[in-house]
């Protein structure tokens, strides 16, 4: 059996709706803490998505993202929004906000793309919605964190979910090769001059986990934005058989590329 690492992918089978999500003891300052924090995080939780009228379901929804700065900017995955619109037929980009049957498509641009901290900021006009605020400092390994987004994307209905994870170690952005066949220059280069640290988590993301925002249970501060999982075989077993190890972009990305786009933090 191999192990391997990807990009959270954004397609849902229907057998994911028979998903069991595990859970684990946490210490009960941390859980009060959670339980605490969990309800001023959803309101910034959003889908993001495209919208084409004449199809059915007009809106599809590719990845979460997370609400920052002034209200109007949305923080998700750069390789979520890789696919081009069908800009001829009408598509358009844009998040998903609401619950149930009271969803709301809002337009959006992209006003920043990182592509090599596959990071992406999107722009909303309109009604301000509330925002997570960025941490300034990064956590230290060991912490305990959470993450909120759409593990299942909207075979569950459009409800953020809450998954708990421990920072297990800052890792080169470039995972090392199972056995050394696996290994080529290029891999061999990176691992000895990696890019930047990307966070190892022991928690659990889903496909529809990507853009999801990590952060501090006791204040609710972003630490970063969860982007890939290691997989098990194949990308379909993510669901069936997670691996349970995740990673997530630093939020000290997040901030540079909203000053590159003129947003406040």
């Amino acid at each position: 059996m191999s192990i391997r690492a990807t990009r959270l992918s954004c397609l849902v089978p229907a057998l994911a709706m028979a998903a069991v999500l595990a859970v684990w003891p946490v210490s009960p300052v941390h859980a009060d803490a959670l339980t605490a924090i969990v309800p001023a995080i959803k309101p910034a939780i959003v889908g993001i998505g495209t919208m084409l009228p004449t199809r059915a379901p007009p809106v599809v929804f590719i990845a979460t993202g997370f609400v920052v700065g002034d209200g109007l900017s949305v923080i998700s995955n750069a390789h979520a929004v890789a696919a081009p619109l069908a800009v001829e037929r009408g598509e358009l980009l844009g998040i998903v906000t609401g619950s149930g049957s009271q969803l709301q498509f809002r337009t959006a641009t992209i006003a920043g793309i990182d592509r090599e901290h596959d990071l992406v900021h999107l722009r909303l006009t309109g009604t301000p919605l509330p925002a997570l605020r960025l941490a300034t400092e990064p956590p230290a390994e060991g912490s305990q964190l959470a993450f909120t987004g759409f593990p299942l994307g909207m075979s569950l209905g459009l409800v953020p979910a809450t998954h708990r994870a421990t920072l297990a170690a800052i890792a080169p952005v470039v995972l090392p090769a199972i056995n050394s066949r696996a290994l080529n220059a290029r891999a061999v280069s990176q691992l000895k001059n990696p890019t930047f640290g990307i966070f190892q988590l022991d928690g659990t993301a889903y496909p529809g986990n990507s853009g999801s925002p990590l952060y501090e249970p006791a204040t609710g501060n972003v630490v970063g934005v969860i982007n890939m999982t290691a997989l098990k075989g194949t990308r379909e077993g993510a669901i069936a058989t997670p691996s349970g190890i995740s990673y997530a972009i630093p939020a000290q990305h997040v901030a540079e590329l909203l000053r590159r786009g003129g947003a406040a933090k």
